[in-house]
Formats: C-alpha cells, sequence, structure tokens
C-alpha cells in the first residue's frame, strides 16, 4: 500500500544521515565564517545570513537557554556554534545537499535554515484527507501571519534535538544504540520545552502526531526497533518515509517519558548513560533504563511493537 504522503519528493533521500546522528557530518574543512554578521547579544556564537537577524536571535537565545538550563541540571555545557543561513550562503559553510536541514559540519558547528523551503514543505500532506480535528490542529499550529501553512517552528526547534548530540558525544556518553540516542535527543528537547519554554509545545509535538496518525507503516520495509539498529544505514539513505515514521515515534515516547518522569526522567538518563561503560544486551538494557532511569523509558522498547 502507497503512503498518503512522501518524504521523497526534495532528495531527502540524501541527507537523512546527518539529521539522525551527529557522528555524521557534512564538513567543509578550515571555513571561516567573516561573510557572515555575528551576533553580539548570546552566549552562544552565533553568525547569521543577511536578513536572518530575527531568526539568529531567536534561535540563540533557545540555545542559550537549553545550556544554562542543562548546565544547572546536569552540570555540563558542550562547545557549539550556530550558523543560521541563507539558500544563498548555505553552499559557502556546508557540503549538505539540502537547504533546510539542520546538521553539523563538525563536531560542534550546528547550521540550520534562516527561511522556509522545499524540504520543510514536502513534509506536508494534503490536509483536506485528513481527519478535520487533525488538520485544524496543523493549520492552527504552522499558519505564519502571511496565512501560509510552514513548518518552520518545528525545523527551528530541532536545533535543541541536535544540541542533545552534542551533549552525549562531547559529555562521552556510552549511549548503547543508536535509536537510543535519537530517543536521548528527543527526551532533551521536549524536557526544556515543557520546562522553559512551554508555549512551543504544540509546533514540537503536532508534526509527530501528523506523521504518526498519517503513514501507514505497513507499507514501511523495517517497523521494529532492532530493524532499526540494524539496519540503520539503509533506513536513513534509501528510506526517508520509514525514518520520518520512527523519529516520530521516538518524539511522541518522549513527551510521554516527561509526562510521567519530569526533569528527573533526563537527569537520570544523563546519570545512567555516564556511568555505565560496558555495552548491554537488550534484556539487561530493559532492566538497565527501567532501575537506573524510568519506566517509561524501558516501554519503549517493551511497547514498540504493540
Amino acid at each position: 500500500m502507497k503512503p498518503k504522503y512522501s518524504l521523497k519528493s526534495t532528495n531527502v533521500i540524501q541527507l537523512a544521515p546527518c539529521f539522525l546522528f551527529l557522528i555524521i557530518t557534512c564538513s567543509l574543512q578550515g571555513q571561516s565564517f567573516e561573510k557572515l554578521s555575528r551576533l553580539e547579544t548570546t552566549q552562544t556564537p552565533t553568525f547569521f545570513s543577511e536578513g536572518a537577524n530575527d531568526q539568529a536571535q531567536a534561535m540563540a537565545a533557545s540555545i542559550d537557554g537549553a545550556l544554562a538550563f542543562y548546565n544547572k541540571h546536569v552540570g555540563f555545557k558542550p562547545n557549539v556554534t550556530l550558523l543560521v543561513l541563507s539558500p544563498d550562503d548555505w553552499g559557502n559553510y556546508t557540503n549538505h545537499p539540502v537547504y533546510g536541514m539542520p546538521h553539523y559540519t563538525d563536531s560542534k558547528t550546528l547550521v540550520v535554515a534562516s527561511e522556509n523551503n522545499p524540504f520543510w514543505k514536502g513534509f506536508l500532506p494534503p490536509l483536506e484527507k485528513l481527519p478535520n480535528q487533525l488538520a485544524e490542529k496543523i493549520r492552527s499550529t504552522y499558519t505564519n501571519k502571511e496565512g501560509n501553512l510552514n513548518l518552520q517552528p518545528f525545523f527551528d526547534l530541532i536545533a535543541i534535538h541536535e544540541l542533545g548530540h552534542a551533549y552525549h558525544i562531547q559529555g562521552n556518553l556510552n549511549i548503547q544504540r543508536k535509536w537510543l540516542g535519537e530517543l536521548f535527543c528527543n527526551v532533551f528537547l521536549h524536557t526544556y520545552i515543557a520546562e522553559k519554554e512551554p508555549y512551543l509545545l504544540p509546533a514540537l509535538t503536532v508534526f509527530p502526531e501528523m506523521v504518526v496518525s498519517t503513514a501507514n507503516a505497513d507499507q514501511f520495509p523495517f517497523t521494529t526497533l532492532a530493524e532499526l539498529e540494524a539496519n540503520y544505514r539503509e533506513i536513513t539513505t534509501k528510506n526517508p518515509d520509514n525514518y520520518g515514521w520512527y523519529q516520530s515515534r521516538l518524539h511522541r515516547a518522549a513527551g510521554n517519558i516527561y509526562d510521567e518522569g519530569g526533569i528527573e526522567a533526563f537527569q537520570k538518563f544523563w546519570v545512567a548513560l555516564k556511568k555505565q561503560n560496558e555495552d548491554l544486551n537488550n534484556s539487561l538494557l530493559i532492566s538497565f533504563l527501567s532501575e537506573q532511569v524510568h519506566q517509561s523509558v524501558a516501554d519503549v522498547i517493551l511497547e514498540w511493537d504493540k
């Protein structure tokens, strides 16, 4: 059966690796930022294209907020530089093939788009084919001041998800599973937004609800967490619809983890992965997550296929 909508229309097949995992980067070695403007009002080093000052200010403020928040709660702050780029500047500062995908060019330089683009638009299903309640949620959450649908509010938040990767890599956490690294970053993102910027929760949660509700899992070649782990490269490079479904389910799981465990769930997540140096098999991982983090984290494994 064909999916109700497709994520393949904007060359998404080429870009998933940088979105999924920080350690895979799209680099330009020795690149300076002298042709960009620099914000002087934020702690995070932030450079931006002409016309992107407001966007850069807002995103840098959120990253500053997340860094301060988690420095207080886990006692660690990674080094990150933010680039907010127009389509014209994108190719000058990254080799990433698709404008609009947040990613790192090295271990600490995070690149994001400054404006709406075809990649973001490719995620929107035809609203007239959706249930009225879901269609209205999408309209009310992602309609901009010009009256057009724009998923930028969600994709701007993915920068904080990517910041989570800087935490677990620069913090030397043993992340245990690739999918668990994504869950970690989604919990990182959801916890910060819920605690410090709760007015952004609709922008964060409606997108994954849209994807999970409209995608038909029967048409995906892979659906289990074990299959994601074993076929990670194939899913991220050849099955972008499948990847989007996995990521959206992990987003929703992160919201449930926060709802059940609060900020303490993330704090325990951090401490547990920091201390656990040895790799765990699946049975031990379930017990570890249940006992050392929160039952809701272990439930991601236990209830995934139900």
